[in-house]
């Protein structure tokens, strides 16, 4: 691969996907490439260009893009953005919504399913307290790939064992062959759709929460900015963001602001209080009356 083919793929891969790679990451351009090349019959990472400047191949687009788009997660991933949605956001927002009757939660790098479907857990576990409630749970990712995964959740042996307690294994879970199928009842609670972050997003609405953690890192600060400003525009006036370990608002916007009590959690700049904390009862899983369904009332 030379320079100029090298550019002109970090300049492909940060206007499709945001993407901001560094000169050091050339490795991983042809590591993770290479196979994309072989798929479509292309010898070399310079046909894989001149393919990209030729005729649109919308089916080779995607492949690249998907190909360097990193999709680490597991379920209830650093847990203390799943005991936040426990102990304080769920209780604070169904508070704030007692009237309505209804919350939306949006996973906004949904990756294969484990985040959304962790939120989902703790939602069938409060369905008792939200019955009667509608809730909105979407989740989007870049890559039509990874949400198909996450749509049929089918999980390995491996992957159930990454953050998830032995007891919702059990519970939520059946084993097929090799494999672990998460129940039909969450399943059926998550709205999953293709979603670039770098494209308008206002279609899908406001929402009470929205989880978009360890996917700003990959961006430059103007895109942070864009996204993080475009958030803020779907998020409730008393809503709350929350972003991964390593992210933050801090100099990017002056929209959202930390809300000082919980690392990762942000609000809107606007807002009159920051949400008041209540604390539950320590425990993740507990045994529920009846299953929470989306978009219905329970």
């Amino acid at each position: 691969m030379t320079d100029l083919e090298f550019d002109f793929l970090r300049a492909y891969l940060k206007t499709r996907s945001g993407l901001a790679l560094s000169v050091e990451k050339r490795y991983l351009i042809e590591s993770r490439l290479g196979p994309v090349c072989r798929r479509f019959n292309l010898a070399s990472l310079g046909a894989l260009v001149t393919a990209l400047k030729g005729t649109r191949d919308l089916a080779m687009e995607r492949a690249v893009v998907e190909a360097m788009t990193t999709n680490e997660t597991f379920f209830f991933r650093d847990r203390t953005p799943f005991d936040l949605f426990r102990d304080v956001l769920l209780p604070e927002a169904m508070a704030r919504r007692a009237g309505q009757r209804r919350l939306r939660i949006w996973c906004a790098a949904a990756s294969t399913g484990q985040e959304p479907y962790s939120i989902a857990m703790m939602l069938q576990e409060a369905a008792p307290r939200l019955a009667g409630w509608q809730v909105d749970l979407v989740a989007t990712d870049l890559s039509t790939e990874v949400l198909e995964k996450a749509r049929a959740g089918l999980y390995s042996h491996f992957e159930v064992q990454r953050g998830l307690p032995v007891q919702a294994l059990i519970k939520h879970f059946e084993q097929v062959g090799e494999q672990w199928r998460i129940s039909a009842s969450l399943r059926q609670m998550v709205d999953y759709r293709p979603l670039n972050l770098l494209h308008p997003f206002d279609g899908l609405g406001t929402f009470d929460i929205i989880y978009c953690r360890n996917v700003l890192i990959y961006f430059d600060a103007p895109t942070k900015g864009d996204v993080l400003a475009r958030l803020s525009g779907s998020l409730a006036a008393d809503g709350a963001l929350l972003l991964g370990a390593a992210e933050t608002v801090i100099g990017l916007t002056d929209r959202l602001m930390p809300n000082p009590d919980h690392r990762g959690l942000y609000v809107q700049a606007s807002a009159a209080r920051a949400p008041v904390v209540r604390q539950a009862p320590a425990g993740i899983l507990t045994p529920v009356a009846a299953p929470l369904r989306r978009a219905v009332g329970l």
